[in-house]
């Protein structure tokens, strides 16, 4: 019986390669029709999960989706996107306009090509899952930097008293990845003991991972299957302000259940949502998305996988909960700072270490290194709820060097400094001027 489940689900596997190849992706870049933006038009047989590969590579290439229009009705999926660059301009690189050709591609593996993806022979995947408290990204990289590991890329994200994180780590004296069993049985240990820093009832996990998983993408898998969507009694009344507007009908004559969601528009919203959906296993048929205002107005059509729309009250529920908590994790309340700078092993827990010592916590982050510069972004929040004081930001600007670390995120009491001095350094001069580099003119596709 297994033998013939096994080969039945195969001749599925090549038969869906055969449509594939019968019927190419086709993409249609414009930069005439519309006057503000680029128009992208991906056309294809169609797939569970791809339209979340077609919006995963457009969010990667850091592009900002200002409308979409989706139809993937029957066996072809089709779908148009507006999209600009971070400064509201058209895309005319050539560079970026070839790589997402080619990424659309038959048979281009879209996902392996995607920017949060690190080769499993590069480095060592640790996923980390526990209750969020302050300094807990300080002691995590503390005890990476004692068991001599270099933290190539990570990404974390809080929310709902819970923190998760991917990192991505390297033998600080090879420079490849870790394999030896007994290491990461000990670095497991280590990180499992820091992140159990709390008697809370829920677990704190750390599992050590070989595989090509799209980091942002994972992110959610961990924190749904996590259960951070569900509401805590004690602050439900209180996130209610700021809370998306989510709601969900059956649209019973075309069986399908129409989700609409309104909220503050961000970078990589549409993702965040589309993935949510994949993951739960819901398809979505058609949809539009319009992101030009400060507000979000994004409807889907769907279905489960099985064929039904949403069947119950309860499952209504649940699936407006999962949807407010993927639009929520990646809201970053708090300052924002930027460090751009030599890398070296030890450097985050440098960092992060100062930031606690000087009572901030962080609240989101994402760690990444390439050619031998390590270019981070840090939210950061008073550990005691009051509003980050300047003078904290500008000693901690003082410590780290203050062309190194960039304040960005509003701060309607800190003073801009005109004449920057990184004379004072609580590394003896580890941050050096000239491994000062513009963050925002590194592209995320290199």
């Amino acid at each position: 019986m297994e033998t013939s489940m096994s080969f039945s689900h195969d001749m599925d596997n090549e038969y869906e390669k055969l449509i594939r190849r019968m019927n190419p992706p086709r993409v249609v870049v414009d930069n005439e029709t519309c006057k503000n933006a680029t128009v992208i038009q991906v056309d294809s047989a169609n797939r569970h999960g791809i339209l979340l590969e077609v919006v995963q590579i457009l969010t990667d290439l850091n592009l900002i989706i200002t409308k979409a229009y989706i139809s993937s009705d029957g066996g072809w999926f089709m779908d148009v996107f507006n999209v600009t660059d971070q400064d509201g301009n058209k895309i005319t690189d050539e560079e970026v306009l070839d790589y997402i050709q080619k990424s659309l591609v038959p048979d281009s593996s879209s996902l392996t090509r995607s920017v949060g993806l690190i080769s499993s022979l590069d480095c060592t995947s640790i996923e980390l899952i526990g209750r969020d408290r302050p300094g807990l990204l300080s002691e995590v990289s503390a005890v990476l930097a004692h068991l001599k590991c270099n933290i190539v890329n990570a990404e974390v994200w809080t929310h709902n008293t819970r923190a998760a994180s991917v990192v991505h780590i390297t033998d600080q004296e090879t420079g490849c990845a870790i394999a030896d069993s007994e290491r990461l049985a000990r670095i497991k240990d280590l990180l499992r003991n820091v992140l159990r820093g709390s008697s809370h009832s829920r677990e704190a996990k750390t599992v050590v991972s070989f595989d090509a998983t799209h980091t942002e993408r994972r992110l959610h898998q961990m924190m749904f299957a996590d259960r951070d969507y569900e509401r805590a009694d004690d602050n439900g009344d209180l996130d209610e302000g700021r809370r998306p507007n989510v709601s969900i009908v059956n649209w019973y004559d075309k069986d399908y259940s129409v989700v609409t969601i309104r909220c503050k528009d961000r970078p990589k919203l549409l993702f965040d949502t589309v993935c949510t959906l994949t993951d739960m296993q819901y398809v979505i048929f058609h949809g539009s998305v319009d992101a030009e205002g400060p507000e979000a107005y994004q409807e889907y059509c769907i279905r489960h996988v099985d064929g039904s729309p949403v069947k119950s009250e309860a499952e209504r529920e649940r699936v407006i909960q999962c949807l407010e908590a993927a639009i929520q994790r990646r809201v970053s309340e708090g300052l924002k700072l930027e460090l751009c700078t030599t890398d070296r092993v030890g450097l985050l827990s440098d960092v992060t270490r100062i930031f606690r010592e000087s009572g901030l916590t962080v609240s989101r982050a994402e760690v990444t290194t390439r050619a031998g510069k390590a270019m981070n972004t840090f939210y950061v929040r008073d550990a005691s709820g009051y509003p980050v004081d300047a003078k904290t930001i500008e000693s901690i600007r003082d410590a780290i060097g203050q062309t190194i670390l960039k304040v960005k995120g509003a701060h309607k009491d800190s003073k801009q400094v005109a004449e920057e001095s990184q004379s004072k350094t609580l590394f003896g001069g580890l941050f050096k001027s000239k491994s000062f580099c513009n963050f925002s003119l590194i592209r995320s596709y290199s």
